[in-house]
C-alpha cells in the first residue's frame, strides 16, 4: 500500500506543480494544447495496453465491457452535475474548476492503484501519462482563478488539497482490488477506462485541439507512441 501511496503521490504531484505555475507566470496557450494533445494520446496508449489489454486476460471481455459502460455513465453524469455548478453557481473559490480535475484524476489514479496491486508492478506508461495529462489542466485552470481574482495562496492550497485526494485514490485503487480479488479485475480496468475515454472525447482532446489546432493530433500521436514503449518496455 506505500508503494501505490508514492506512486500515487508522483502522478499526482503535477497538479501542484501547474497550479503554482499558473499562478507565478502566463503560458502560452499553444504550448498548453500541445501539451494536452500529448497527455490525451499516451492516456489513450495506458488505456489500450495497461487497462483493456490487462482487463481482457484476467476476466474476459463481458467484463471489461460491462466496466467500460459503467465508468462512462458515472463519469458522464458526474460531470454533467460539475457543469450544472458552473453555470448556476457564482464560481466561488473556483469549486466547479477544482472539482472537474478531481474528477478526471480519480479514474487514473485509482487505474494506477489497480496495476499495482495486481503484481504487474508500476505501470510507467500509466505515471507518465498522468503526470503530463495534469499539467496543462492544472496551469489553465490556475491562471482563470487567478485572473478572476482569487489570491494565490488559496489556488495553490485548493490543488494541493485535489493533488492529495487523487493520492488517495491510487491508494482506493490497490485497496479495492485486494479486497475483490482477480475475478473483478476486468470490471475494475474496465470502469476506469470508461471514465477516461469520456473525459478524454469531452473534453481534454477537443480543448488541445482548440488551442493547438492541428498540431495536436501530431502530439498525440508522439504521447501515444511514448507510452506505448514505455508499456511494451515495462
Amino acid at each position: 500500500m506505500l508503494t501505490a501511496l508514492i506512486w500515487g503521490l508522483i502522478a499526482a504531484s503535477s497538479l501542484l506543480i501547474g497550479a503554482v505555475g499558473g499562478v507565478i507566470r502566463d503560458w502560452n496557450r499553444r504550448l498548453v494544447g500541445l501539451v494536452l494533445g500529448f497527455g490525451a494520446g499516451a492516456l489513450i496508449a495506458s488505456i489500450s495496453f495497461e487497462l483493456a489489454e490487462a482487463g481482457f486476460r484476467a476476466s474476459g471481455a463481458w467484463a471489461v465491457a460491462l466496466g467500460l459502460a459503467l465508468g462512462a455513465v458515472v463519469f458522464y453524469a458526474a460531470d454533467k452535475a460539475v457543469d450544472r455548478m458552473g453555470r448556476n453557481g457564482t464560481q466561488t473559490a473556483g469549486l466547479p474548476l477544482l472539482l472537474g480535475a478531481l474528477l478526471d484524476g480519480i479514474p487514473e489514479q485509482t487505474a494506477l492503484g489497480i496495476g499495482i496491486a495486481t503484481g504487474a508492478g508500476v505501470s510507467l506508461a500509466l505515471v507518465v501519462s498522468i503526470f503530463v495529462s495534469n499539467l496543462p489542466e492544472s496551469i489553465g485552470s490556475a491562471t482563470d482563478m487567478k485572473d478572476a481574482g482569487h489570491p494565490a495562496a488559496k489556488i495553490v492550497g485548493g490543488w494541493a488539497l485535489i493533488a492529495a485526494l487523487c493520492a488517495l485514490a491510487t491508494v482506493g485503487g490497490y485497496q479495492l482490488q485486494n479486497v475483490v480479488g482477480a475475478q473483478f479485475e476486468g470490471a475494475i480496468n474496465g470502469f476506469a477506462a470508461g471514465a477516461l475515454l469520456v473525459m478524454l472525447v469531452g473534453s481534454m482532446i477537443p480543448e488541445a485541439t482548440e488551442k493547438a489546432g492541428e498540431n495536436a493530433g501530431l502530439a498525440a500521436v508522439l504521447g501515444f507512441a511514448v507510452a506505448a514503449g514505455l508499456s511494451v518496455a515495462g
